[in-house]
């Protein structure tokens, strides 16, 4: 009988070509323009929905006090914007989740509702993650964007994960490339994440996070001008599960206070 890790390996083995050709795609790129406002503000933990399991994630942010200048000429600001997008996901594989982000939404004080385009998504993980000391995956983005949203009509993401439980804490970091299709590997923005977690009980979990924009890897920006954000968040975990949380900006170019709230429950 082959061993566990043997079995993994061969569990894995039809992935590879699937990563090898996202990665090949979101790497031919240069970074995305601030966008300011965004539609997502998560740690990956590698947790997906199980074989053919369909999941609906409702992602809503606010932003009371944010940056009131555009990132470019008509672009959406994030001061007093809501934010967010339906993400829909279906779980392929025991290591592979599908999703689309449509819509993607915005609601502000200039421009009313608009929508700001979609999202595809291909996550890759560890199967299993969950039950996991070590776990791990990698999660790959393409989007189209609208005008006001960001100024290059396509961008996408490569998003790393690599984590821990040791029981009862988390410990998880995503460091994100984003990018916009031009400019090669050098011109990729390092937009990291990180979280560390403490599950009260099986039903709640406690969290603090950290996001930051650094710049693009040719160039990093000075401390002042990158974006530094810390969080203090919660979960509950229920049929519906429920994250929320609120976000400080520890930099002038980040937004001072920032709001999120996600419901997230499998559909069959």
């Amino acid at each position: 009988m082959p061993n566990s890790k043997t079995c993994f390996s061969w569990t894995l083995r039809p992935a590879f070509p699937l990563v090898a050709a996202a990665a090949a795609l979101a790497l031919m790129g240069r970074p995305a323009a601030a966008q300011g406002p965004t539609d997502e503000i998560q740690v990956y933990d590698a947790g997906i929905a199980a074989p053919g399991k369909f999941n609906l994630t409702l992602h809503t942010n606010f932003t009371p006090d944010g940056a009131k200048a555009p990132a470019f000429p008509g672009a959406i600001v994030s001061n007093h914007s809501f934010d967010g997008g339906f993400e829909w996901a279906y779980g392929a594989r025991p290591w592979l989740e599908l999703g689309v982000y449509m819509p993607l939404y915005s609601v502000t004080d200039k421009y009313g509702p608009t929508v700001n385009g979609g999202k595809l998504r291909l996550l890759f993980v560890s199967p299993n993650a969950d039950d996991r000391p070590f776990f791990y995956g990698a999660n790959f983005e393409f989007s189209y964007n609208a005008a006001r949203w960001d100024s290059h009509r396509y961008s996408s993401e490569i998003r790393p994960i690599i984590g821990w439980h040791v029981h009862p804490w988390d410990f998880i970091f995503n460091p994100i490339l984003d990018n916009s299709w031009a400019g090669g590997v050098p011109a990729l923005e390092f937009n990291p994440a990180a979280r560390v977690a403490y599950h009260v009980n099986s039903q709640w979990a406690v969290a603090a996070e950290h996001y930051s924009g650094f710049g693009t890897l040719h160039e990093l920006l000075p401390h002042g001008q990158q974006v530094q954000q810390i969080w203090a968040a919660f979960d509950h975990y229920s049929t519906m599960n429920i994250e929320g949380g609120v976000g400080f900006g520890l930099t002038p170019a980040s937004d001072k206070v920032t709001l999120k709230l996600m419901f997230s429950r499998d559909l069959n």
